[in-house]
């Protein structure tokens, strides 16, 4: 979103280790970015996806069982923190409806037909996944070509460390010890550098016995 919304806000946070969530806690609720507590941040991650993938006021309040007049103040404190996001968000739908579809930063495209239905209900939904859209299909290219990469990188250096699994944006591998460090250092570099965006890809990497441990 920070690549596509090219908000600065955004991207300052990203780029100067700022964790987003606290920032938008912060604002939403007015304190301190020191002050806001586990739940806070905890209500403003959900706030950041939420709005990011196209919610609206009363979904927000399903999401946060808060009322429709608390959800909408929450929605329009966080666009006056974030004017890029909602300029992307306005704009993506304008061109979808102009050209009938949205892609992702490859250039997969998704069909909008919804827009044109005489629903209100399904134009609203077909709204929802055009913004979604672009932002988790780049999401899962980004992390298909860091597979491919860190897979060729493997064979190439002849390792018989394995990749065997993807969840979300999380690689797990089987690795023999001798290989931990190099395997590491190889997946952490393909990955950061899968797809060359306006923000820093960060990875970070920890190991143990199993999924739990490495955790």
């Amino acid at each position: 979103m920070a690549h596509f919304s090219k908000e600065n806000e955004l991207i300052h946070c990203f780029k100067n280790n700022i964790d987003v969530h606290t920032r938008t806690a912060s604002n939403i609720f007015k304190v301190n970015p020191d002050d806001v507590s586990f739940l806070q941040r905890r209500t403003a991650k959900v706030v950041n996806f939420s709005i990011m993938y196209g919610a609206g006021p009363f979904r927000l309040s399903q999401e946060l069982d808060i009322a429709m007049k608390e959800a909408k103040k929450i929605i329009e404190t966080y666009f006056e923190t974030y004017p890029g996001i909602k300029i992307f968000m306005d704009e993506t739908l304008s061109k979808a409806r102009e050209k009938g579809y949205v892609e992702t930063l490859l250039g997969r495209r998704r069909y909008a037909d919804g827009l044109t239905s005489s629903n209100m209900n399904v134009i609203k939904a077909e709204e929802r996944a055009c913004i979604n859209m672009p932002i988790q299909g780049t999401a899962a290219e980004l992390i298909k070509i860091a597979m491919i990469n860190v897979n060729n990188r493997i064979k190439k250096s002849k390792l018989d460390s394995k990749m065997i699994l993807q969840i979300h944006d999380e690689l797990l591998f089987e690795v023999p010890k001798s290989e931990l460090d190099l395997l590491s250092s190889l997946v952490k570099e393909e990955m950061e550098s899968a797809i060359q965006l306006k923000i820093p890809l960060k990875v970070d990497c920890d190991y143990g016995k199993n999924w739990f441990e490495a955790h």
